[in-house]
């Protein structure tokens, strides 16, 4: 088949579903932001798309929608020059975050659509008012909230279907337009995270760790409220002082990906720093900012415990690689997590806001790692019977994709 993705940063959702396709004979190419300097053997098409100013007096809860429909009549209009050149996909595989694939069945109306409909916006359940401290309260945030979801509905009911990764993001839909959602996990690669006991990670200082050294690993692209990195650090200082030769690894870049920059211009790193930095023991505090993933993985093999926390949002793929290499995780009591996690079982859970229980719970975990053994062991086989990538989640999403090509 000819098979287009659509996204403003791809690969994306799309890093091994795209090859595999292309690998499998089909025709693959991708449409991609200009902005976006990510290399691949897939033939990539950019657009260039430069939002003009909003007036957010005259657009008022609209002013989500204008940003994203004009970014979708920029791909449409790139689009239209395509089909000028003789191009029609077969199928079209876009993310629908970022609006590029509101107009694209008018351009290519003989083709099928599927989105990724990653997360829809809601008022009430979700991550809208869920942490007082960081986010505004009240009915306006519930309408903002609630508006932004228009360009997705939009997006699902002109598509052909959607995929989405978890139940609990596919549960955030209206009832209406849960019937139209595939769930499927992107995949993670079990035999690639497989334990590795000769793993080593060299810190920023040049000492390096490995595995059976007491470390606690904190993962994100950057860090930020929305994963929870205010309450991990407030948390710090009880666990450095209840275990003397721990080291924390703190992965993560100082921009924002959700929710809004700190007021004073700095980021949230240096603002949540500045407040425990008196506290903490900073010699064993060891910030990497954003690494190679071949780094990264090497860093969850030599972790013997990994927090992770978020708002009722979209789950990192951190999370489950982490699950998957056998290493513990300390996640926090919210939907996405609790999906994956059971209490006890596979890992343990923790309400996001309990400053001492997560303390309690990281120093037990880094004081007795053999008493987690069990549960280490059960995560990595949850993880490769639901999650893995070779063996579930791509050979689902291939065929997901060819029935809807075929349809």
């Amino acid at each position: 088949m000819k098979l287009l993705f659509v996204h403003q940063n791809f690969p994306g959702q799309f890093l091994h579903l795209a090859p595999e396709m292309q690998r499998l004979g089909h025709d693959v190419r991708a449409i991609t932001d200009a902005t976006n300097d990510k290399t691949s053997d897939i033939p990539i098409l950019r657009y260039t798309f430069k939002p003009p100013e909003v007036d957010s007096k005259a657009t008022r809860l609209g002013r989500n929608f204008t940003v994203m429909s004009d970014r979708a009549v920029v791909v449409a209009r790139f689009a239209q020059k395509l089909r000028a050149e003789g191009y029609v996909p077969d199928v079209i595989y876009g993310h629908s975050g970022w609006g590029e694939t509101l107009f694209l069945k008018e351009v290519w109306p003989e083709a099928k659509l599927l989105v990724f409909a990653e997360l829809y916006y809601r008022g009430h359940g979700a991550d809208t008012g869920f942490d007082p401290e960081f986010q505004a309260q009240g009915f306006d945030q519930v309408m903002i909230a609630q508006s932004r979801a228009a360009y997705m509905a939009q997006a699902l009911v002109h598509s052909d279907g959607g995929v989405t990764p978890t139940r609990w993001q596919a549960s955030t839909h209206p009832p209406a337009l849960r019937n139209l959602l595939e769930v499927i996990f992107d995949g993670v690669d079990c035999d690639r995270l497989a334990p590795n006991p000769q793993a080593t990670f060299t810190l920023p200082n040049g000492r390096t760790l490995r595995r059976g050294d007491e470390v606690l690993t904190f993962i994100n692209r950057n860090l930020e409220p929305y994963r929870g990195y205010h309450i991990f650090m407030r948390a710090l200082p009880d666990v450095l002082a209840a275990r003397p030769d721990a080291q924390v690894v703190i992965v993560g870049g100082n921009e924002v990906s959700y929710g809004h920059a700190p007021k004073d211009g700095r980021s949230w790193k240096d603002v949540i720093l500045d407040e425990v930095k008196d506290r903490l023991d900073l010699s064993r505090v060891h910030f990497t900012g954003r690494v190679p993933y071949d780094r990264l993985v090497n860093l969850i093999h030599v972790s013997r415990v990994h927090a992770y926390l978020t708002y009722p949002f979209v789950l990192s793929w951190s999370m489950v690689e982490t699950l998957a290499a056998g290493t513990l995780v300390v996640g926090s009591d919210t939907g996405p997590v609790a999906e994956v996690i059971t209490d006890g079982v596979n890992g343990r859970l923790v309400d996001f806001f309990d400053v001492p229980a997560w303390s309690a719970a990281l120093t037990d975990a880094l004081a007795r790692p053999e008493a987690y053994l069990q549960m280490r062991e059960a995560a990595r086989q949850l993880v490769r019977e639901r999650y893995d990538l070779r063996s579930v989640c791509l050979p689902r999403q291939i065929a997901h994709l060819t029935r809807l090509a075929r349809s």
